[in-house]
């Protein structure tokens, strides 16, 4: 699919990104002709459990409509075999990019951006989502509508329902799931027993480092 540069209805362009689960190229739906991001799950990854994984937060993602989430369009499986789905394509940059790049940000912005994540995460944990990897690289900010500095919460690859958080095979016992620096000390503790209020340790935890 790569090499023919075609999935289903899409023609793949560059490449934007790689990560645990798939690689992720910008797009052009044949019809509709908006740009598209695409992620695909790794052919090298296809196991049972990493289509389950896959799937999943396809169907996680689909449940949710606030401004500040990412917005999935569409989803399938080419029949090679590969596995994925398209989202809203987004031009801005992360808020790791953004510290880097310009250093600490100013209070109001700050204020600003914690808000918009906020809101994404209260639909989240109003449906039972926790997304269980909040930090800087996970959240882009962007210019829709003539509107600055407007959030998208990215890759709910790692949310769960919370009423299924011990379910087998979706957690390796004794592994840990997230990134350190903005896990909060029961989601190292005892993984499988976190809530959104752990979400909520790691959105303090990039408000600090946006300001610091």
């Amino acid at each position: 699919a790569i090499e023919a540069r075609q999935l289903g209805q899409y023609t793949l362009e560059e490449k934007l990104g790689a990560g645990a689960m798939g690689v992720v190229y910008r797009g052009r739906h044949a019809m509709m002709r908006r740009p598209t991001a695409i992620k695909m799950l790794d052919a090298e990854k296809v196991t049972a459990d990493a289509i389950e994984r896959f799937e999943r937060e396809v169907q996680l993602c689909c449940q949710l409509n606030n401004a500040n989430t990412v917005a999935i369009y569409d989803y399938g499986r080419t029949p090679e075999g590969v596995f994925y789905y398209a989202m809203e394509y987004l031009d801005g940059i992360n808020l790791q990019t953004l510290v880097e790049r310009y250093g600490p940000q100013p209070e109001g912005r700050v204020i600003r951006i914690l808000n918009q994540i906020c809101g994404s995460l209260f639909e989240a944990h109003s449906l039972g989502l926790v997304h269980r990897d909040i930090k800087p690289a996970n959240i882009m900010i962007n210019r829709r509508g003539g509107e600055t500095d407007v959030v998208k919460v990215l890759d709910f690859g790692l949310a769960k329902m919370v009423e299924n958080a011990k379910q087998a095979g979706m957690t390796t016992a004794g592994s840990l799931t997230g990134t350190p620096l903005y896990m909060s000390p029961e989601a190292i503790e005892s993984p499988n027993g976190v809530d959104g209020r752990s979400d909520l340790y790691a959105v303090g935890a990039v408000g600090y480092f946006l300001l610091t």
